[in-house]
């Protein structure tokens, strides 16, 4: 089963915070959560507003509000609704655990909400905090400090490539150095990475093109979840381009603290970028298939459902490299 393509342009730049699409402040039971390109998306309406959205609706608006590539649209997507969604339901929560009237229900009536830790939320956030400091969710004015000195000192005033190689690093040293539980493996050694390019290559201007995103604009989106006036989408599909440039500014290999601060250690059996398909695998069959260790009935056939379009989505985002596991059988 494949997932269907919204239609629209892909080529084209074009103005997205526009009439149809205005900021609003977040009305009470409204969620919003560690993501600010989710938060900033539902803040304007291209998501719905609660922050309570299907998949396909998520894949569709971060295409039509960023211009997000497709394939990898829908990996990230029904990578975080594996984990964190209600695959029942077919409802994911961009912020915490919630109904969809903003309550917390009872167990059966919940909607899956981006919050397991280390996959897509996790340590060394560039403007959240560390899990183990509380509240990782939102916006931290001393790291978005720390965001605008880096800027200012290898951007000339611009966060770009430049500083998001340093700025990277810098998280994932102050990590080590203060958070006993600091992990940084996959899938979250990925994120991480993807997290720092991001910004540069979604909250950019599409007319403007050049990699370079001021502090006002930047501010905008981590803090206030909120477009520039006038703003336009990017100019072509948007990946995770230059994240090869980051990696490659401090090379790191992924591991964890394994006994306090600064006990930083290499783990070989964590996917990195040599081996994306192991990636795969390993969070089909050890973070899925953990979560859930005996589906049966409606649960299992949502699952298989979703781990095919995670699976169709590898075609665009590594093509033909990877082989599909099946963790629930293929019935």
């Amino acid at each position: 089963m494949a997932f269907p393509k919204p239609d629209f342009s892909p080529a084209v730049s074009k103005l997205v915070n526009d009439a149809a699409h205005p900021w609003k402040p977040q009305a009470p039971g409204d969620i919003r959560g560690p993501c600010p390109g989710l938060n900033t998306l539902a803040s304007h309406g291209w998501l719905p507003r609660n922050g309570i959205a299907t998949p396909d609706q998520i894949v569709t608006a971060v295409q039509e509000g960023f211009n997000m590539d497709n394939s990898l649209a829908r990996f990230i997507v029904y990578a975080a609704f594996l984990v964190d969604g209600n695959v029942v339901t077919n409802l994911l929560s961009i912020g915490q655990k919630t109904s969809a009237t903003g309550q917390a229900p009872p167990a059966p009536a919940i909607v899956g909400g981006l919050n397991t830790h280390a996959v897509f939320e996790g340590d060394t956030s560039m403007t959240r905090a560390d899990f183990f400091f509380g509240d990782n969710h939102d916006f931290n004015e001393t790291l978005f400090d720390q965001f605008v000195e880096f800027s200012n000192k290898f951007g000339g005033g611009n966060y770009n490539l430049t500083v998001a190689g340093e700025l990277r690093f810098q998280r994932i040293s102050q990590s080590i150095a203060t958070n006993p539980t600091f992990s940084f493996v996959a899938p979250r050694y990925f994120t991480a990475y993807a997290e720092s390019v991001f910004p540069i290559n979604f909250f950019v201007d599409g007319r403007q093109n050049d990699g370079q995103l001021d502090m006002v604009t930047a501010r905008g989106f981590f803090q206030d979840m909120r477009m520039p006036d006038g703003f336009f989408r990017a100019n072509g599909p948007q990946s995770v381009a230059g994240i090869d440039v980051v990696a490659g500014a401090h090379p790191l290999l992924p591991g964890s603290n394994v006994n306090g601060v600064n006990t930083f250690t290499p783990d070989p059996t964590s996917a990195n970028f040599s081996t994306f398909c192991l990636l795969y695998s390993n969070f089909v069959t050890q973070t899925v298939a953990g979560l859930y260790p005996n589906p049966t009935g409606v649960l299992r056939q949502a699952l298989n459902i979703n781990l095919n379009f995670l699976f169709d989505s590898l075609n665009g985002v590594s093509p033909g490299t990877c082989t599909q596991v099946f963790p629930f059988g293929q019935d």
